[in-house]
């Protein structure tokens, strides 16, 4: 088994080196029989993911960990992360992060920005259940054979006509798409107040631009959900540019053993953030969050039991609906793009659950089953199983307020119905190096087919 995992690490080691500012070292270890990394280590690696919801992603990425003199290792004294990458599905990002620990005297300095191209981004309407998902659903073409009208006039649109006619795969999911832009910034301050209980503060700024969505090679007769959304006056912006500018403040304690692996300690937070016009908003939005994670050891460094719960709710009468997707995190982790997805809900489909108050939750096992040494690095195979899900505990308002394409508004939207839990389970690998760098390799299926089939990412880190 140990021959096994050797060799599929040394496949990874050669993309990712770790270098010593200095040169050569005097190699120590912990008590834990793990070598203490310091200096200054670098870690280049090709971008090779998948994500159900983008399709495959290629790139490159830099993780930059100065770890000084090892007195705070596993947990680097600070940290740079640069990425730029692009997936099949139509989007491309680029990443830029710091995280500086010891800049000033108990105080923690934490910086995020990131831009967006995302030419195909899943929108699959508000309130959960309230929007009914039909496209995708295995038996949609059987009673829906006359739904899409093809452009035969292209190669694209005569296999397109050609692979719907026959009745193979799914349905086109053009409908259920629109295009963003967006450029997001984030800095945050953290202090301390007393052993492991922090004050945060912060500002953010997002650029977000929105608009339709051109499938290529055939037309959905309906046109698109947010072209819809849009003609029944239920988006509630003045034009495709919006800005965020935002003042955030919130308190947290943090008891974990390790940052990026923690296996014991709990890590909570509640935030306010208000995002008022006389600010540089285009909207006022004013918003409350918090999140409890906690960690419970079961066989020491083995076997840990972890779960999340996390809640969102914007207060006032007129929420901007294009801030409902994201969910904000404080500190070195950049926030979420949608509640679904890897970061949040595994196996829900992007963007599925959307609403003024909602909630999700994390819960799993991992199962460290391998740990060694190989060419100085400490390496570390895990398993996980786990169960994910979201509810929308307060809706966003869905009145069809022209009149106009009752049909259609009918056809998708049911206000009569309450939304429910949007469950799913899975499980994963993760391979781990010197407790930070971490691929994971996870599957994860839902218990309703309005909210998806199954999903399989590969992606880095641990969710929480």
């Amino acid at each position: 088994m140990k021959r096994f995992f050797t060799s599929i690490l040394t496949l990874l080691l050669v993309c990712s080196v770790a270098i010593a500012k200095g040169g050569k070292k005097e190699v120590t270890y912990n008590e834990n029989g793990e070598i203490i990394k310091t200096g200054i280590n670098l870690g280049p690696l090709p971008v090779v993911a998948f994500d159900a919801d983008r399709g495959f992603q290629y790139g490159a990425l830099l993780n930059i960990y100065n770890f000084g003199d090892g007195s705070t290792y596993p947990n680097p004294k600070s940290w740079w992360y640069i990425e730029a990458s692009a997936y099949t599905g139509g989007t491309w990002n680029l990443f830029l992060n710091y995280d500086n620990r010891e800049i000033w005297d108990n105080a923690r300095l934490s910086i995020c920005t990131n831009y967006s191209n995302e030419s195909a981004l899943d929108f699959y309407g508000f309130n959960g259940y309230q929007s009914i998902y039909t496209y995708g659903l295995e038996d949609f073409f059987k009673n829906n054979p006359d739904e899409f009208t093809f452009d035969t006039s292209t190669k694209k649109g005569e296999k397109a006509e050609k692979k719907f006619a026959d009745g193979a795969g799914q349905a086109p999911k053009g409908f259920y798409r629109y295009s963003r832009q967006s450029f997001k910034a984030k800095a945050d301050l953290t202090g301390k107040i007393a052993e492991n209980f922090f004050w945060e503060a912060g500002y953010t700024f997002y650029w977000i631009n929105h608009k339709e969505f051109t499938p290529d090679g055939y037309t959905p007769v309906d046109g698109s959900l947010y072209g819809l959304y849009k003609e029944w006056g239920i988006l509630n912006d003045t034009g495709e540019n919006q800005f965020v500018s935002a003042l955030k403040a919130g308190l947290m304690y943090d008891s974990r053993n390790i940052q990026n692996n923690p296996t014991k300690g709990i890590w909570a937070e509640a935030h306010a953030i208000v995002a008022p016009k006389w600010l540089g908003s285009s909207m006022d939005s004013y918003k409350i969050s918090a999140t409890f994670r906690h960690y419970v050891p079961i066989v020491q460094d083995k076997l840990t039991f972890a779960y999340r719960l996390a809640y969102q709710g914007f207060l006032g009468n007129n929420t901007p609906w294009y801030l409902m997707p994201f969910y904000s995190n404080m500190g070195y982790t950049r926030d979420c793009d949608a509640i679904g997805g890897y970061r949040t809900t595994r196996g829900l489909m992007l963007d599925r659950v959307q609403g003024i108050h909602t909630g999700f939750y994390n819960i799993e096992l991992r199962y460290k089953f391998i740990d060694f040494q190989l060419f100085k690095q400490n390496i570390a195979f895990a398993l996980s199983a786990f169960t994910d899900g979201a509810h929308v505990f307060k809706g966003y308002d869905m009145t069809n307020k022209t009149g106009v394409k009752q049909d259609l508004y009918e056809k998708y939207v049911d206000t009569s119905r309450k939304d429910g839990l949007h469950a799913t389970a899975g499980g994963g690998l993760r391979f781990i190096m010197n407790q930070n760098f971490i691929v994971a390799f996870e599957y994860a299926r839902c218990f309703n087919k309005q909210d998806g089939n199954g999903a399989f990412y590969i992606n880095t880190g641990f969710l929480f």
